[in-house]
C-alpha cells in the first residue's frame, strides 16, 4: 500500500503534494527562519489557531506541482457515524448567550467572536485520506482541498492528520502583489434554483451578515496598510457559493512595501483575523480559549512558501481531524456571533457547515 502524502493542497491554479519529512519546524519562527536563509526551498503545512502552539511545518522530501489530484488506486471507505459532540446544540445556544450579553453591553469592547462546535465520528474501518481528498473534490471544484500531515506539532498529533476543502483564501503572495479573499457572513444553500437564488440575495442585503462581514474588511484594511502600497479593496462584498453554503466575501489586494515579507509572513501577521477569531481579536480570542479551550488546527491556515517568499494560505476550515489509527475524526463547525445573532439561526448555520465534510465521510445527515 502506497504512503498517503504528508502534504497536499489542491485549489483552482493547481495542485501541490509533498512526500516525506525532509525538516520539521514546529517554531513558526523556525520555519521563517529557514526561508530566510535560502537553506529550505519549500515548507508546506499547517498553522494552528493560536500561534503560540506548535504549528505542524515542514520540509518535505520532495514536492511536485501539478494541474490535478493524483490518480491514486481506488479504496473502500468505511461507513462513518457521529458518535459524540464536544457540545450539543443546547449548550451551543448557552455559549452564545453568553457572547450575546458581552456583545449587546455599550461598555463592552467586544464586537464580534466566532464559536464553534465539533463532532467526533467513528469508523468501521480505516478512513482513507486520499479518498476522502477525492470526494471534496468532487463536490466542491472551486474549493481549496488539503491534507496535512500534524506529525510534526509533536505529543498528541503523532500520525494524525488535517483534511478539509476551505473556501477562503487568507493570504496569497507572488512577488510584490498580495491577494487576500476574507470571508464572514453566510447563507445555506438549498436544492431549489429560486429559493437557492434567493437566500444569496437575502445574505447580500442582510444588515447582521454585512456587520459582522465589515469587521473582518475593517480589521484586514488595518493590517495590510502598513505593509502594502496601492490597497485595493472592493467597495462591496461579493457571494461566492460552495456546495453547502452561501458566502459573502470581498475582494483585496495590494503591493508589498518590503519584498523580503514572505507569503509565511504574511499568514501569520493576519491570522487570526476576524473571520475565525473575532474583533476586538485579543478579546475575541481570550473568550474562545475561556469557552471552548485549545481548537488545536481548527480555524487555523494551511498552505505553502518557497524560499522566494511567494505562497498561498487558507484558513482551515470544512475540516475534520483524523486519528493517527483513520477510525476516528473530530470536525469543527462555527460562525460569527454578533449583537444582532440569533442563537437558533446560529446553530443552524454550524450545522449547515458541518455539511462539506461529512458529506466526504458518507455520515448520513
Amino acid at each position: 500500500m502506497t504512503r498517503e502524502p504528508a502534504f497536499v493542497f489542491a485549489g483552482p491554479d493547481g495542485v501541490i503534494v509533498g512526500e516525506g519529512v525532509h525538516t520539521a519546524f514546529p517554531r513558526i519562527a523556525d520555519a521563517r527562519a529557514a526561508l530566510a536563509s535560502h537553506s529550505t526551498p519549500i515548507i508546506v503545512g499547517a498553522l494552528p489557531f493560536d500561534i503560540t502552539k506548535p504549528a505542524a511545518l515542514i520540509r518535505p522530501q520532495s514536492v511536485r506541482f501539478t494541474d490535478a489530484l493524483p490518480v491514486w488506486p481506488p479504496r473502500e471507505m468505511s461507513t462513518a457515524q457521529i458518535t459524540g459532540t464536544t457540545l450539543d446544540a443546547d449548550e451551543h445556544r448557552r455559549r452564545i448567550g453568553m457572547a450575546l450579553a458581552r456583545l449587546r453591553d455599550p461598555d463592552d469592547a467586544l464586537q464580534k467572536v466566532v464559536l464553534a462546535r465539533a463532532l467526533r465520528l467513528t469508523a468501521d474501518g480505516r478512513l482513507d485520506a486520499r479518498t476522502l481528498l477525492n470526494r471534496l473534490a468532487a463536490n466542491d471544484a472551486q474549493a481549496t482541498k488539503y491534507l496535512v500531515d500534524l506529525s510534526a506539532a509533536g505529543e498528541g498529533y503523532s500520525g494524525a492528520a488535517l483534511i478539509g476543502a476551505s473556501p477562503e483564501l487568507l493570504v496569497a503572495r507572488h512577488g510584490r502583489q498580495v491577494i487576500c479573499r476574507p470571508f464572514a457572513g453566510s447563507a445555506p444553500r438549498r436544492d431549489d434554483p429560486a429559493a437557492d437564488a434567493a437566500n444569496g440575495a437575502a445574505l447580500a442585503d442582510s444588515e447582521k451578515n454585512r456587520h459582522e462581514h465589515q469587521l473582518v474588511v475593517d480589521a484586514l484594511r488595518s493590517a495590510l496598510e502598513p505593509l502594502c502600497t496601492d490597497l485595493q479593496i472592493a467597495d462591496r462584498p461579493q457571494l461566492s457559493r460552495t456546495a453547502a453554503v452561501w458566502h459573502l466575501y470581498t475582494p483585496m489586494s495590494g503591493v508589498l512595501r518590503e519584498k523580503s515579507l514572505t507569503a509565511l509572513d504574511l499568514a501569520v501577521a493576519l491570522h487570526p483575523t476576524p473571520a475565525v477569531g473575532g474583533s476586538p481579536t485579543d478579546q475575541a480570542v481570550a473568550f474562545i480559549n475561556d469557552v471552548e479551550g485549545d481548537r488545536g488546527f481548527y480555524a487555523g491556515a494551511v498552505g505553502w512558501c518557497d524560499q522566494r517568499g511567494d505562497g498561498r494560505w487558507v484558513v482551515s476550515i470544512r475540516c475534520a481531524q483524523l486519528s493517527a489509527d483513520r477510525r476516528t475524526a473530530v470536525a469543527h463547525s462555527g460562525g460569527g456571533i454578533v449583537a444582532e445573532s440569533d442563537p437558533d439561526d446560529e446553530v443552524d448555520e454550524t450545522t449547515t457547515k458541518f455539511r462539506t465534510i461529512l458529506s466526504a465521510l458518507g455520515v448520513e445527515q
